[in-house]
């Protein structure tokens, strides 16, 4: 037996309960200086990759050694953190809430940060870049991140009611069906709860755990017959308004000519000094008579990219010619293929030669999102339906 083996033989046998020696032998054959117990062994230990776990306890022998010899080091609020960071959309620093797209070098942003690069590209006739690197980025190039959609899912968020952490999946659930704190519909984008009484006119509205104490002291159910037909009536007009609207379009279908057309926005710039990006649809024919559709971002606004409400505004233009004047009711809707949210509005023109072309009615889409969306396509597509009043 060599010098070096009977070295390891005698610190191995003298170490374990040992506490005469308080010696330990070093991978290499040297003395320690050991500490109360077998100190020297535990280095070796460490070295061979193996570690105690206390009593009952083994560690796998097919884990590989860096494997058994970690530690949970730090709170794992920490790791969030820094996850929190890792996965944020570059635009807004925000952690996204739906869809995460990213571009061919893998930086990540929010669906409505992208959605609203693209349209700013389309009003400034630029080719969209990702903020981070600079590459090109479009539906066509970028992708969406499931995985990173996966994983924000599942990090942590805190009930901005009761303010106690849930996975970001199950918190809309939470929020809706189980805090004691929540409130049921939203007013100006805040979660709020309305009283029982609220058929009768009652305003009040506040957290899901303030309802029973104001229902017991509403004092809407101890108003007079009067006072209630006051608050009943206004409420009448509000609805009637809804119910006009679905009236007149119930009407309109009983014309005897009605046309419909699926219409292509396509953009264009125009010809003057300040270039200005508008909308306009190839020829159509629709009741036998030929028309365009336009539409203008802003009404013109010289520098819509730097606005962050959005708009756009349509004009019907007949371009064949008549004999007689031409009354007409007009609608535009979404497209069978798109997801763009628009309200029905009735429109009212008589065409005739002289009087070919509409005002420009705002197109009734619901928020600064949704124009978003139709800017950040190549084109708008929306579907148009005229009735021809019959006198």
């Amino acid at each position: 037996m060599s010098s070096m083996e009977e070295r390891m033989e005698l610190g191995v046998a003298a170490a374990p309960g040992s506490s005469s020696s308080g010696l330990g032998v070093g991978p290499v054959g040297g003395v320690l200086d050991a500490g109360p117990g077998s100190a020297g062994l535990a280095g070796i230990q460490e070295e061979s990759g193996v570690r105690r776990d206390g009593p009952g306890s083994e560690a796998d022998p097919d884990a590989p050694p860096k494997k058994r010899m970690r530690h949970q080091e730090g709170e794992a609020g920490k790791l969030e953190e820094r996850l929190y960071s890792v996965l944020c959309c570059t635009v807004c620093l925000d952690l996204p809430k739906a869809s995460v797209y990213q571009c061919t070098n893998g930086h990540l942003m929010c669906a409505g940060c992208f959605i609203h690069l693209l349209a700013d590209a389309r009003l400034k006739e630029e080719q969209a870049t990702c903020p981070n690197c600079r590459c090109e980025i479009s539906k066509s190039l970028c992708c969406r991140n499931l995985a990173v959609e996966k994983a924000v899912s599942e990090l942590p968020s805190d009930c901005s009611y009761c303010l106690k952490q849930f996975p970001r999946s199950g918190l809309e659930r939470h929020q809706t069906e189980e805090c004691q704190d929540r409130c049921c519909f939203f007013v100006f984008g805040h979660r709020v709860t309305q009283c029982k009484y609220k058929r009768i006119g009652c305003p009040w509205h506040g957290p899901f755990h303030e309802l029973s104490a104001h229902e017991a002291e509403c004092s809407h159910p101890s108003k007079t017959g009067m006072e209630l037909m006051g608050i009943l009536d206004e409420m009448d007009q509000s609805h009637r308004r809804e119910l006009q609207l679905y009236n007149s379009i119930f009407s309109l279908l009983c014309f005897e000519k009605i046309g419909f057309t699926e219409v292509q926005f396509r953009p264009y710039r125009t010809d003057d000094f300040i270039t200005r990006l508008y909308y306009e649809t190839p020829r159509f024919t629709v009741l036998n008579q030929t028309w365009v559709l336009k539409a203008r971002v802003n009404d013109s606004e010289r520098n819509p990219n730097l606005s962050c409400k959005r708009t756009l505004s349509f004009q019907l233009i007949l371009k064949s010619k008549v004999n007689s004047a031409l009354e007409c009711s007009f609608l535009l809707l979404k497209g069978p293929y798109d997801d763009v949210k628009i309200k029905p509005v009735i429109q009212h023109h008589v065409f005739s030669n002289d009087a070919n072309e509409t005002e420009y009615a705002l197109l009734p889409i619901s928020d600064s999102v949704e124009c978003n969306k139709l800017l950040a396509a190549k084109n708008i597509n929306l579907r148009l339906f005229i009735f021809q009043i019959q006198k």
